[in-house]
């Protein structure tokens, strides 16, 4: 059977200088280690690296559309809109996207140029740059994210084509009544 010993006892005795008697000097403490400590430096985050979802590296740029039902990490460049069904999409601390995003979930730490429609939710993080709208029932900024544009929390989000329509009804409903106006106005 094993038998655990310490590292005192795994110690061959010294030799003592009078054969037969024991040396008179006290036991030397152990010193720890002056070994220099290795740092492993994890990732940002745990999800980015999950194996179910699609990573998109620093490297990639893209100039398109997106689209798709999985979970999207982008860490590179995308010129385009992305539209994920079912997915939810990260995008990563050099993730660049010039154009609008929308996903059930949606986590910035890169840069957005664009409008972000989170259908469940909207997460910038303290490194996130966006220029543009969030439509989402539920936002969280954190301390140190820059956004420059408007919130619209509520639960029916509209989706990019819904607003569209939405803004030419109203730009329709603008022209009858500056028309309407200049009738009055004659």
């Amino acid at each position: 059977m094993w038998k655990w010993t310490s590292k005192e006892e795994s110690k061959p005795a010294l030799p003592s200088r009078t054969p037969g008697k024991p040396s008179a000097a006290p036991p030397v403490p152990s010193v720890p280690s002056r070994e220099p400590v290795h740092v492993v430096l994890m990732p940002q985050s745990a999800e980015s690296f999950r194996p179910d979802v699609a990573h998109i590296g620093k490297s990639i740029a893209i100039k398109g559309e997106l689209s798709g039902s999985e979970d999207v990490y982008l860490d590179g460049e995308l010129e385009g809109r992305v539209e994920l069904l079912d997915g939810s999409l990260i995008v990563g601390p050099d993730g660049r996207i010039r154009g609008n995003l929308q996903a059930p979930k949606i986590l910035i730490r890169g840069r957005v140029d664009g409008n972000l429609y989170g259908r469940e939710s909207v997460d910038l993080k303290k490194s996130a740059i966006l220029v543009g709208d969030i439509y989402t029932p539920r936002i969280a900024i954190e301390d140190g994210a820059y956004l420059k544009g408007n919130v619209r929390s509520q639960e029916d989000i509209a989706s990019p084509q819904t607003e569209k329509e939405g803004n030419t009804t109203a730009a329709k409903n603008l022209d009858l009544v500056s028309s309407a106006r200049r009738e009055d106005n004659t």
